[in-house]
């Protein structure tokens, strides 16, 4: 009897625990898969394609003065999964003398997150995470080209250069502090490698990206 009692209470804790959300893959470079992913230009064009690197798929972003991004509109459930996690490696930071001005706005690597706009015809709401060339790791500021884009820097510096860095954000968190928004649902997600304001060249390489719920491994 006792054993019975306590398989069915066994039973009902499996039944009724809230079940942890899965890992939601949003860019799947490592399969070579780009499915879903379309290039949006801005200026000139930077070129994206899958290369293999160290035996694993990834993307490759190269600019020579352009900038494009390469996006996935999807509507994707943040409250679930408010962990953005990503890796990418870039060749070498661009030497721009303030990226927080129209003429700086370059950077070797972002990704950025896309939230829905506010009412029926309010715009989109987005932070960008970028690796930047001089300013410290925890930096934000609002994008010189529009104020419903907050820059947040990442990395730093040439010290990481050519080798991989891995990232964690909690997305929901962020546009909390920086926007005062509560946001429980994304649009789109992209990745941008750009230099078509400060005239250079860049590349770069990212893996793949994917949300988590907070309590995830």
């Amino acid at each position: 009897m006792v054993l019975r009692l306590a398989l069915a209470a066994a039973a009902i804790l499996l039944t009724t625990a809230p079940l942890r959300a899965e890992p939601l893959t949003l860019g799947h470079f490592s399969s070579g898969d780009t499915k879903g992913w379309e290039l949006r230009h801005f200026e000139g064009e930077t070129r994206y394609r899958i290369v293999e690197d160290e035996g694993t798929m990834v993307l490759e972003a190269e600019s020579e003065a352009g900038a494009s991004s390469l996006y996935l509109e999807r509507e994707i459930d943040l409250a679930a999964r408010p962990m953005l996690e990503w890796r990418w490696k870039i060749e070498a930071p661009l030497a721009v003398a303030d990226e927080r001005v129209k003429e700086g706005d370059d950077f070797a690597a972002r990704v950025y997150v896309v939230a829905p706009g506010e009412g029926l015809f309010g715009l989109p709401t987005a932070i960008s995470y970028v690796w930047s060339g001089s300013a410290p790791v925890g930096a934000d500021w609002p994008n010189p080209f529009t104020s419903k884009v907050r820059m947040v820097v990442v990395e730093s510096g040439p010290a990481g250069a050519g080798e991989w860095r891995r990232y964690r954000r909690d997305v929901r968190e962020d546009f909390r502090r920086l926007f005062g928004l509560e946001v429980d649902e994304l649009e789109g997600v992209a990745v941008m490698t750009d230099s078509d304001n400060s005239r250079q060249q860049a590349r770069a390489w990212y893996g793949d990206i994917l949300l988590r719920a907070k309590d995830g491994n």
